[in-house]
């Protein structure tokens, strides 16, 4: 027998094998039992690095609830389970080595697809976390994803930038733990390229497997032919245009900088006066000239202000069209909100603004209101941002200057505050 029937053979088998694990409602009930507080694997403590992390259980531990080593491995290579230390090696070693369970919104059965989007902003995100020390095999994927979404890079930034400054504000273990989750998905979904020897098999949420033998050497990064091709292929921006657009961004924002420009009434950084910081609240009735001035610089000054928002609310609501920023928020409480409440607030998004004759139908394109649609059949956080990428253009390009031009903000602009400077005796 050849070689290449052989390994045909070895695939089919895996292949078959997949359809009645993959998913299935039996191991997913076996999972939940085996995370039962009294009956369950033993779960404890443990200090990874520094940082103790909850709910941890090891190789033995499983091993002694009449789990074979066999289908634990299938469980660590599935992504039901996920070891803490060498997250690349998905089997289960029957020792002391720490795993712990991976929660549910990860699991197979909620057959989510893995898009390239989503593994981008997770690597986005991780590369502002390791500050560009990404692992070689995250590297190239990062890099290929940059040089193919090359036109819709800033938005996978911001998203990743967001996220990273949401996390900052969970506690560490919390961190560290949803870090590890992420990690061990998209290691499942998004495999180091390798030999025959070390391949493993992913299987995809249709149910078949897509990992294939691959053939040939695995290219190591620290090869200086490579590492030169790879930083060549960075897109690179002239110092001029760099240096052009901060000076001009400087010039645009130097009077709403507190450092640079010396703010009223008076600086509470360096006096006992507060009451710049009293007028500057975000949930004032009339704020200062200088916060609605600035709510012209660009759309988004004007939603991140929370008083400017809610302007911006009234001018939308005399125009008829107040359900593009009701939907706008209501994705993003969706996506920073509790896993546990996506399928009610999904539920409610569809019945609300996408559903044929929904009370505030929302106005966008077929193809993207087609997609939408069918990801809410197994909805996730990141659903809806098709559809509120192009809500927030619309608004940005087109409502944006219209309310410039409103009655609305030139009745705000002369209601604003001019505080006079405080005289100090």
């Amino acid at each position: 027998m050849s070689c290449e029937r052989f390994f045909k053979g070895v695939f089919a088998r895996v292949r078959s094998h997949c359809f009645s694990f993959h998913g299935s409602p039996q191991v997913e009930a076996f999972v939940v039992e085996m995370q039962d507080p009294k009956s369950g694997v033993k779960a404890s403590d443990q200090k990874l690095n520094i940082t103790s992390i909850p709910h941890v259980i090891t190789g033995e531990g499983l091993l002694k609830q009449d789990v074979s080593l066999a289908f634990g491995t299938m469980l660590v290579a599935y992504g039901y389970i996920y070891p803490l230390q060498n997250h690349r090696k998905l089997v289960l070693v029957a020792d002391s080595t720490l795993y712990r369970f991976q929660t549910p919104y990860f699991w197979p059965v909620q057959k989510w697809p893995a898009e390239d989007i989503d593994y981008a902003i997770y690597l986005a995100k991780r590369n502002i976390r390791k500050k560009g020390m990404l692992e070689p095999y995250e590297q190239e994927h990062y890099n290929n994803l940059h040089k193919w979404m090359n036109y819709k890079w800033d938005f996978i930034v911001m998203q990743a930038t967001e996220q990273y400054k949401a996390s900052k504000e969970r506690k560490k273990p919390d961190r560290v733990v949803l870090d590890c989750q992420e990690r061990a998905y998209w290691i499942v979904h998004r495999p180091p390229v390798s030999t025959l020897e070390t391949c493993v098999c992913v299987c995809t949420f249709e149910g078949c497997c897509s990992c294939q033998p691959t053939h040939g050497p695995s290219f190591s990064f620290t090869d200086p032919n490579i590492f030169l091709t790879q930083a060549l292929m960075r897109s690179a921006v002239k110092s001029s245009v760099s240096l052009t657009a901060f000076v001009k961004y400087v010039t645009t924002h130097h009077t709403h900088d507190p450092l640079l420009t010396n703010p009223v009434p008076s600086n509470p950084w360096i006096t006992d006066n507060d009451e710049f910081w009293q007028l500057n609240m975000r949930n004032v009735d009339i704020p200062t000239k200088l916060s609605v001035e600035r709510w012209a610089l660009s759309f988004w000054e004007l939603i991140s202000d929370q008083r400017g928002r809610a302007d911006f609310k009234l001018f939308l609501k005399k125009e008829h069209s107040g359900e593009n920023m009701a939907f706008y928020e209501a994705a993003e409480e969706m996506r920073w909100g509790a896993a546990t409440a996506i399928p009610e607030k999904s539920q409610f998004i569809f019945n609300t603004f996408l559903k044929p004759g929904a009370p505030r139908w929302i106005n966008i394109d077929g193809r993207t209101m087609g997609l939408t649609v069918k990801g809410l059949d197994c909805p996730h956080r990141y659903v809806l941002d098709a559809a509120q990428t192009h809500i927030f253009l619309l608004m940005k390009k087109d409502t944006f200057y219209r309310y410039l031009k409103s009655p609305v903000y030139k009745d705000m602009q002369k209601k604003a505050l001019v505080p006079a400077p405080h005289n100090f005796t």
